[in-house]
């Protein structure tokens, strides 16, 4: 699957002050691989932002691999951090902080639930990430807009009302839900129901 653009982008950067002792000690910690994918090629320091403190408690080690990618959103391929599976679950709250930045850009909601963060690594994870302009978009990424015509992608359970919802249903004349971008309103059998956009793509 293909990494969809987010309106939160990664704003992580290399990190060069005092790299080498930083180094010494994130190998340590990591048996000297990458602590996102494992990799061993290409390992460097990535230190997560906001930065506050010259330590590897604020620093990852990454491999060229995952480090390219991080500093291109746009192009994240969604296979390679298949990987975020197990490093979500790292007992390093640097590790975890990575992870769910991460996850938040490639709209793994599924994932995200799953995950635990302590009120103090919520925040700073949600610290290093820059907000742009919120917009709502489908499933592919493609833009939405209060008119359209979307359809369904997979059967929902519509909760409360007692249907479901099948794939293939087209939504006509939906609404976006201002306060919060993955979110649209629309009838489904004459019922006004909330939609996730990750289950829907934008009919041509």
């Amino acid at each position: 699957m293909r990494a969809q653009k987010n309106s939160w982008q990664l704003t992580c950067r290399p990190f060069k002050i005092n790299k080498m002792s930083i180094e010494k000690a994130l190998k340590e910690r990591s048996g000297s691989v990458c602590e996102l994918c494992g990799n061993t090629e290409g390992l460097t320091v990535y230190a997560l932002p906001p930065v506050t403190e010259n330590n590897s408690d604020k620093c990852v080690l990454v491999c060229s691999t995952c480090n390219s990618q991080i500093e291109d959103p746009e192009n994240m391929d969604a296979n390679h951090w298949r990987c975020l599976n197990d490093s979500m679950w790292s007992t390093v709250s640097a590790v975890q902080v990575l992870a769910w930045r991460l996850l938040t850009q490639l709209k793994q909601f599924d994932l995200l639930d799953m995950m635990y963060l302590d009120e103090e690594a919520l925040a700073w994870a949600k610290s290093g990430l820059v907000e742009g302009e919120a917009k709502h978009k489908d499933s592919n990424g493609v833009q939405l807009l209060a008119g359209d015509t979307v359809v369904l992608i997979k059967d929902l359970n519509v909760k409360g009302a007692g249907f479901t919802a099948k794939r293939g249903t087209s939504v006509r004349n939906i609404s976006l839900v201002k306060d919060n971008v993955e979110h649209i309103e629309g009838k489904v059998n004459g019922q006004q129901i909330v939609i996730l956009t990750q289950y829907v793509k934008k009919s041509n």
